[in-house]
C-alpha cells in the first residue's frame, strides 16, 4: 500500500490557505511576510520532492499550480512526476499541457484505490478541502507540516471541524528553527 503525505505551511492556529501570494485571502503570502527566511528550515520541501512518486490534489489546487509550477525550477521533480487530481468538475480539456501525465480522480474511493496500487509515497500539497475529505475518511498516513508562528485568525484550514473519534499521531520527526518555524512529521496511527 502507497503512503499517503499531507504536507502543508500552516500557521500556529491552523490556516492553510494562500501561503504563497495567492489571490483574494486577506493575509496572502503570509510565509513570506514576517518569517525571517532560512533555507535549512525548507529541507523537508526539496526532500519531498526527491522522495514522492506521486502528487494528488484537488481542482483549485491543481489550477493555480499548473499554471506556475511547470515552469519554475525549484517544481522540476514535480513537472515529470505522475499527477492525480480529486475533482468531479474537472474535465480532460482542462489539464495543463506542460504538467506531465495527470489522472482525474472522481471520488474518495478512487484514492483508496490509488493508495491500494504499486508504487512509492503520494504527496498533497495545497487542496485544504481535499485534505479535510481524506483525513475524515482515514486516507492519510503522514503529515509534514511547516507551522509558522502566525496567528492568521479566518482562513481555510486543514484540519477538518466533523465531530469524530480521536485520531492519535506519532511524532517520528521535529526541529525548531531560529525563525520560529517548526517541522512536524507525523505518522498517522491506523
Amino acid at each position: 500500500m502507497r503512503t499517503l503525505i499531507s504536507t502543508a505551511f500552516i500557521s500556529l492556529d491552523g490556516v492553510v490557505e494562500a501561503p504563497g501570494g495567492e489571490p483574494g485571502y486577506r493575509n496572502s503570502g503570509w510565509t513570506f511576510k514576517d518569517v525571517e527566511f532560512l533555507p535549512e528550515a525548507f529541507e523537508i520541501k526539496d526532500r519531498e520532492q526527491r522522495e514522492a512518486t506521486a502528487m494528488l490534489l484537488g481542482r483549485v489546487s491543481y489550477e493555480a499550480f499548473s499554471q506556475v509550477w511547470p515552469d519554475m525550477e525549484d517544481f522540476a521533480g514535480y513537472k515529470v512526476m505522475p499527477k492525480y487530481v480529486v475533482s468531479t468538475t474537472l474535465t480532460e480539456e482542462r489539464l495543463a499541457p506542460n504538467w506531465g501525465e495527470t489522472t482525474l480522480l472522481r471520488s474518495l474511493e478512487d484514492v483508496a484505490a490509488l493508495k491500494e496500487t504499486e508504487g512509492g509515497p503520494i504527496i498533497v500539497h495545497g487542496s485544504a478541502a481535499l485534505n479535510r475529505s481524506l483525513s475524515d475518511a482515514g486516507l492519510i498516513d503522514r503529515y509534514h507540516l511547516l507551522v509558522f508562528p502566525l496567528l492568521l485568525g479566518a482562513g481555510k484550514r486543514l484540519f477538518s471541524a466533523t465531530d469524530k473519534d480521536t485520531q492519535k499521531l506519532k511524532l517520528v520527526e521535529h526541529q525548531a528553527y531560529a525563525n520560529g518555524l517548526q517541522k512536524n512529521v507525523f505518522d498517522v496511527v491506523h
